[in-house]
């Protein structure tokens, strides 16, 4: 189950990179996930730094292959990240997103 309360906590995290812009360092396709992301794979996952000098982590979406190459400029934003718990909470974090 997800717990609203580690959400809450996570989201100050995720509010501070959302809209920040950042260039690719690394990154792998997912192809035998974990759990609640089974239904997604494969998936791009990059090691991402910002303009303001932090790293970040997230999965690549809205992306053409082409896209999935090191030094490619991306964007934080906010989508939904797993299905609804059972007690219908919508997980919402961080991904990035080709520009």
């Amino acid at each position: 189950m997800i717990s609203p309360v580690k959400i809450w906590r996570r989201q100050k995290v995720v509010r501070e990179r959302l809209g920040h812009r950042g260039k690719i360092i690394s990154w792998t396709m997912i192809m035998v996930p974990g759990g609640d992301f089974k239904d997604v794979a494969p998936y791009p996952v990059a090691i991402v730094e910002l303009t303001d000098g932090n790293r970040a982590v997230g999965q690549i979406v809205d992306y053409i292959s082409e896209d999935l190459t090191v030094g490619r400029e991306v964007i934080g934003i906010l989508r939904k990240v797993r299905k609804p718990s059972d007690d219908g909470v919508i997980a919402y974090g961080l991904k990035f997103k080709p520009i």
